[in-house]
């Protein structure tokens, strides 16, 4: 299943990048407004480096973009990426709900070979 030409791979980097709590607050804080890594870094309980790399890891899910700007790199969310994310989950709903609906149909079924 493929959302506007979504390939696997960047599937997986999507998901896999918004599996961890600090980058999903990354994507949010990042979404709000635009903010330095330095000015990110200062919320978390880790290290500059370690909130480098989470930023790192949501750039090549494509799910924020970042700007140099003088010394600083500008952390920008990309609401689009986030848009397609969005519709994945949803054409995965859908298919598990046709399931659902399948089985309750499978359920309701009179049963063969089971006549008195």
């Amino acid at each position: 299943m493929v959302v506007h030409e979504l390939s696997e791979l960047e599937i997986d980097r999507i998901f896999q990048a918004m599996a961890d709590a600090t980058r999903r607050d990354i994507i949010k804080q990042a979404m709000l407004r635009e903010q330095s890594v330095s000015e990110l870094a200062k919320r978390y309980r880790m290290s500059f480096a370690a909130v480098q790399k989470h930023v790192a890891v949501l750039e090549r899910a494509s799910l924020i973009t970042k700007e140099k700007r003088g010394r600083e790199q500008l952390v920008h969310g990309n609401p689009a990426m986030l848009h397609r994310a969005a519709q994945l989950l949803d054409a995965y709903e859908d298919i598990w709900r046709q399931r659902a609906n399948r089985i309750g149909e499978l359920l309701s079924e009179p049963s063969q070979g089971m006549e008195s």
